[in-house]
């Protein structure tokens, strides 16, 4: 609580006398401390309560007893208790609006009582709801004009005591506030996370209205009470402190929101007077009343009277508060000040609306923060949905409405879909404010990929073309109703097919649908109409439309019936909502049954009237796959059958990609086991294939024979276009009762050289094959009831693997590729099988490509993935335009990711992935994320078999780079430099993320290193530069262990440090060590100490092992000799001559010094990270 002020300078005076406390009216600064403030007063405990009821000194106890009473009436019938405790206005708030109600009127009555008391304690109520925790103390003023008072409003900082201080003028009293520099002003109770600081929001808001509803009749207009609230406020609000800033402008634009509703009603008040004493003039002579005259007059004054004193008040507030805070450098201030200005043009139209205030807005819809302008947006929402204020914004939407069209591009979604139902309320009420330009940049959104911004932009269209487009369905010139509607309907598609004729900016007219479903359902779900206009005679001049606009109705057929069915999930499109309630999935029930029921019977027809049309054809023949399942079959038997053959019809006319991929679909979303027409579907399905099986066998039978292949070029046409058909249903539907595979194979075995196939039909081939093989082992749980059928099928796979080997140098480019995809994929599919295979029945049996077909897939990924030489990879095609170098990359693409497959499912040693990983950096853009993703694999699987991999990788490129250097020809396109090599390696370590997750892979990394490079010594020490790049993920033990197994291997050979051979010995060494000393391996192996080892001879740094040297070196005495070449591989025997710190200990390993005699530290020192590595 806030110190009375009436005893202020006595009590600074007196601040040691005893009885000073015991004076009612004493003076001293009060600690809010952390206990008494904030959002833990609603947690105080009895005692502390009690101690805080004994201390208030502004409390009167005749104040005391009616907040105990109201406190009571508010908390429902607790007043009747003897003992209740005392509340101060913060622990208000958590009582509710009742307690606050209750609570206020008694404060009035204190107030009237004695004011200077109760305002000090709301003025205590605003400083606590800031998260102050400091002393607040008072004094008096006397005059607001006195230079020395102005004089005394600081505002400063202590760095020697660890203060703040805060003084400022509440007339009549100068207020200063103190607190600690540390405390934290993110920790005010508005910003606190969660449902808290939603709550104090809410309840401190509600605390400011209610105080100014209970006071608007009497102490709001005392002169008082008011000036001093707005002078604190407005302080406050102007605070460097951002709890005081955020805590009081909230305050104290809530304070006019709530003067503004005071005003209002004393409006209302003065209306009724005016009326009441109009009533009084229009009465006659003997009916009037000249007292009553009088008095309402003069009741009308008083109210005009408090209405401008209001208004005033409110005016201070705004040029004291709103215009300091409305541009404040916190968002949130920012923010609540153009929320509640919208409110006061909106509730007070009179005195707010207009350009003077209408102009902030304008402004703050620039602001870099997405909410507030989001604010301002929402704000003039408000204004636009009442017509009544339209009229007074004309100016304001001239000069600010290519801002908001530019809005529309906001990068924050919520922005941009809020500018648009704007733009759209502005469309509905003013028809001339947005140009024919306008409107053409706006209505392209309906191809957005934010779906709210398209819907909101589909109404949009809706409203401005379609609607206004179409004429009145009215029945004056003798048409039925029916025949009117269709009209209408007609005139709309038509203003439909021109907008989307005209605006050329996207040919998927499934997006366009969607986007007007929400306010045209009805339009599109007219299938009885659209279906109409298809059915019309297109040369029809009156109202039908051409063939171009009817391949669009079409399209649009097709898509209202793929929303109808599945609802609004598009690819591409995000912001669909993922659960539709019990109302939208009956709606969707609906619209399915009455699709199917109506399309069921035109479908043929349409089928037949446009099955010359391949475009059209493969767009009608999908709507089948959206039919309800559950539709009954009785009436509609000869429909399905009618159907049935109007779609084999189509497919003996057209072999085209999209027909044909339409057509399998269709019949597999018919002969699905739930659905009620399988049986017909299936059955029509069966005959077709029968058809080209027959016609397949006819043609081949007469171009092969005597492992020759001849026919002309009608009869390869043929053979390739049924062989189209077959491969498109077999990707689809299991075709295996056919035997296709004893058919085709032959084809494969004819060599080219000898008249075999032409690449275009062995492209089928290969594709039919592996689809044949796929379905095979797809089914293989239900179709191997046998072993003689899993051997047959065992056959088929390696007869299949084989001659696709074949086909892995032919001619063909398209024959290269597809054979190598078929083979990946069948190899994938196959090592599945083997891993969910069911043991307890017939399965696949297992199968090993030959070595000769690894290493060809292998090649084949290298030479056709990885072409080119530059970093960024330009491919053949990059002359060519950029859609073929795309493609030309996605099919790349594709081929390694197969390739990678093969190798995450274990069909090829994982060491065959190290000619792959070679090309991770110099390859990263374009192949990168797979490389990335098949070494995170990989290492799922087996983690030390996969650093192993990447090792024998580096030692690739090191051992091609040394033979490049070492031949003297010309750099060879698959050799890396050395610096590319080392760039290679870093990415490799980055991948070691937790080193401690990975300890025993980056030890067999540097093991197997250090043995790669003693192998051939010396030509090999230089890749110990390579390795340093791996020290980094060591840990501090690991680095100790390296280091002795290093000098195992130094020991053997005679070195001199200033040799510049030497030198990747020494900055390996100093990449282990400098761990220890705080350095990178650079600055180390450049210090003073390498240089001070260098000037003595090989016997002298012996004896500089056991003391000082961090980089000891072992002299050999006895014996020189060549060095004997360690095993290298996962499976090569361990040296037995020596103890391997590498390997694994039988038992917990006791600390013992080093065999080799390679002292790591002082003699003093324990041996503690001597220990060997447990793998």
């Amino acid at each position: 609580m806030i110190p009375e002020p009436a005893a202020a300078a006595a009590s600074r005076s007196s601040e040691q006398n005893e009885k000073s406390h015991d004076e009612p009216t004493s003076s001293g600064p009060v600690n809010h401390s952390e206990d008494d403030s904030g959002n833990e007063n609603r947690h105080k405990s009895v005692r502390r309560r009690r101690r805080a009821r004994k201390g208030s000194e502004n409390v009167k106890c005749k104040r005391a007893k009616a907040g105990c009473s109201s406190v009571g009436r508010a908390r429902g019938g607790h007043g009747k208790q003897k003992h209740v405790e005392v509340v101060t206005l913060f622990e208000v708030i958590t009582m509710g609006r009742s307690a606050m109600q209750a609570v206020m009127d008694d404060w009035i009555e204190a107030y009237v009582a004695d004011r200077d008391s109760s305002l000090l304690d709301l003025i205590s109520f605003f400083i606590q709801c800031s998260g102050c925790k400091g002393v607040v103390t008072a004094e008096m003023c006397h005059s607001k004009e006195d230079s020395d008072v102005l004089s005394k409003m600081v505002e400063e900082l202590d760095e020697v005591a660890g203060l703040q201080y805060k003084k400022f003028l509440a007339f009549p009293w100068i207020l200063t506030v103190t607190w600690p520099m540390d405390t934290d002003s993110a920790e005010y109770p508005l910003v606190q996370p969660g449902p808290y600081g939603r709550w104090f929001h809410s309840e401190f808001c509600d605390f400011v209205s209610v105080l100014v509803c209970q006071c608007q009749h009497g102490v709001i207009f005392d002169g008082y009470l008011m000036n001093t609230l707005i002078s604190l406020l407005t302080e406050l609000s102007n605070s460097y402190v951002r709890a005081f800033r955020h805590t009081c402008t909230l305050a104290a634009v809530k304070l006019l929101s709530a003067l503004v509703g005071v005003a209002l009603s004393l409006s209302v008040g003065i209306e009724n007077s005016q009326k009441l004493y109009e009533v009084q003039k229009r009465k006659t002579m003997r009916q009037k009343s000249t007292q009553q005259q009088e008095r309402i007059h003069k009741k009308t004054s008083e109210l005009q009277e408090k209405r401008a004193e209001v208004e005033s008040m409110m005016d201070v507030l705004f040029k004291g508060v709103f215009l300091k805070r409305y541009r404040d450098v916190l968002p949130e201030i920012r923010s609540l000040c153009m929320e509640e200005l919208g409110l006061w043009m909106k509730l007070y139209s009179s005195a707010f609306l207009n350009d003077s205030y209408l102009k902030y807005v304008g402004w703050m819809m620039h602001d870099k923060i997405p909410d507030v302008r989001l604010k301002c947006v929402l704000c003039l929402q408000g204004l636009y949905a009442d017509p009544l204020l339209v009229p007074k914004l004309d100016l304001f939407i001239s000069r600010f409405k290519d801002r908001m069209i530019s809005m529309t591009l906001d990068k924050d979604n919520e922005v941009a879909v809020q500018t648009m139902k704007l733009l759209l309320l502005i469309s509905k009420t003013s028809d001339d404010v947005l140009s024919p330009d306008d409107d053409k940049q706006l209505l392209q959104f309906v191809y957005s990929s934010q779906r709210p911004l398209a819907a909101t932009a589909g109404e949009l269209l809706f409203s401005r073309l379609l609607d206004a487009g179409a004429p009145a369905s009215d029945t004056q010139d003798g048409a039925t109703e029916e025949e009117a509607h269709k009209r209408q309907t007609f005139a709309r598609l038509k203003a439909l097919l021109r907008f989307y004729r005209e605006s050329e900016l996207h040919k998927h007219v499934v997006y366009l649908v969607d986007s007007l479903w929400d306010c045209g359902g009805a339009l599109l779900k007219d299938w009885p109409t659209l279906t109409a206009a298809l059915l019309q005679d297109a040369s029809s001049r009156s109202s039908g439309f051409t063939l171009s606009e009817q391949a669009v109705l079409v399209e649009i057929l097709v898509a209202s019936a793929r929303q109808a069915s599945e609802g609004p999930a598009l690819a591409g499109r995000s912001g669909a909502k993922k659960v539709m309630s019990a109302r939208e999935k009956k709606i969707q029930s609906d619209d399915c049954f009455k699709l199917t029921e109506h399309l069921l019977t035109v479908l043929p027809k349409l089928l037949s009237k446009f099955s010359g049309r391949g475009d059209i054809v493969a767009s009608l023949i999908k709507i089948p796959q959206f039919f309800l399942s559950e539709r009954p079959q009785a009436e509609n038997t000869q429909a399905v059958s009618s159907l049935m053959e109007e779609m084999g019809a189509v497919l003996d006319l057209h072999s085209g990609l999209a027909v044909l991929e339409a057509a399998a679909r269709t019949y597999l979303s018919l002969c699905g086991e739930e659905t009620v027409w399988c049986s017909a579907a299936r059955a029509a399905r069966d005959s077709v294939v029968r058809r080209w099986m027959d016609q397949l066998t006819a043609l081949l039978g007469d171009s092969l024979k005597d492992d020759s292949f001849s026919a002309d070029e009608e009869k390869i046409r043929e053979i390739v276009t049924t062989l189209k058909k077959l491969r498109h249903f077999h990707n689809c539907h299991d075709l295996a009762q056919w035997s296709l595979f004893e058919l085709l194979s032959p084809l494969l075995s004819v060599e080219s050289s000898q008249g075999g196939a032409p690449p275009e039909v062995l492209l089928e081939v290969l594709q039919c094959l592996s689809y044949f093989l796929l379905w095979s082992l797809n089914t293989s749980s239900e179709t191997l009831t046998c072993r003689e059928k899993a051997v047959a099928q065992r056959l088929q796979l390696c007869l299949f693997c084989e001659r696709s080997h074949r086909c892995l140098s032919h001619d063909d480019h398209g024959v290269r590729q597809q054979a190598f995809l078929g083979v990946c994929d069948v190899l994938t599919a196959h090592s599945y099988q083997l891993h969910v295979w069911d043991p307890t029945s017939f399965g696949p049996l297992l199968y090993t490509p030959s070595p000769k077909l690894q290493r060809a897939l292998l090649t084949f990924a290298c030479v056709h993935v990885f072409v080119g030489s530059d970093c960024d990879s330009q491919s053949k095609v990059s002359e060519s335009s950029e859609v073929e170098r795309l493609e030309d990359l996605h099919r790349r693409r594709n081929l390694l990711a197969a390739f990678c497959k093969l190798v995450v499912h274990g069909v090829l040693e994982m060491s065959m992935a190290a000619e792959v990983f070679m090309y991770y950096t110099k390859y990263y853009n374009d192949f990168g994320d797979i490389i990335k993703e098949t070494m995170y694999r990989t290492r799922q699987i087996d983690k030390l078999e996969s650093a192993r991999t990447l090792t024998l990788c580096l030692q690739q490129l090191f051992t091609r780079l040394k033979r490049e250097q070492g031949s003297g020809g010309r750099a060879h396109p698959g050799v890396q430099t050395f610096t590319s090599i080392k760039e290679l390696a870093r990415r490799f370590a980055l991948t070691f993320g937790d080193p401690v997750k990975f300890r025993e892979c980056v030890v067999v990394v540097h093991r197997n290193g250090i043995e790669f490079a003693f192998q051939e010594f010396p030509q090999t020490l230089s890749y110990l530069t390579i390795l340093s790049e791996f020290s980094s993920k060591l840990l501090k033990p690991d680095k100790k262990t390296v280091f002795s197994y290093l000098q195992k291997h130094v020991a053997e050979h005679v070195m001199d440090l200033r040799e510049e051979r030497w030198q990747p010995l020494v900055y390996y060494r100093a990449s282990l060590l400098a761990a220890a000393e705080g350095e990178d391996a650079v600055s180390y192996a450049s210090s003073d100490r390498k240089l001070h080892l260098n000037t003595r001879s090989p016997f002298s740094k012996q004896k500089l092992e056991g003391s000082k040297s961090p980089c000891p070196v072992s002299a050999v005495e006895s014996k020189v000799g060549k060095v004997p070449r360690p095993s290298f591989g996962p499976s090569d025997p361990e040296r037995t001559a020596d103890p391997d710190p590498f390997s694994v200990p039988a038992d917990p390993p006791a600390k013992r010094l080093n065999t080799e005699g390679s002292v790591l530290s002082g003699g003093n020192e324990p041996d503690d990270g001597t220990v060997d590595v447990e793998l």
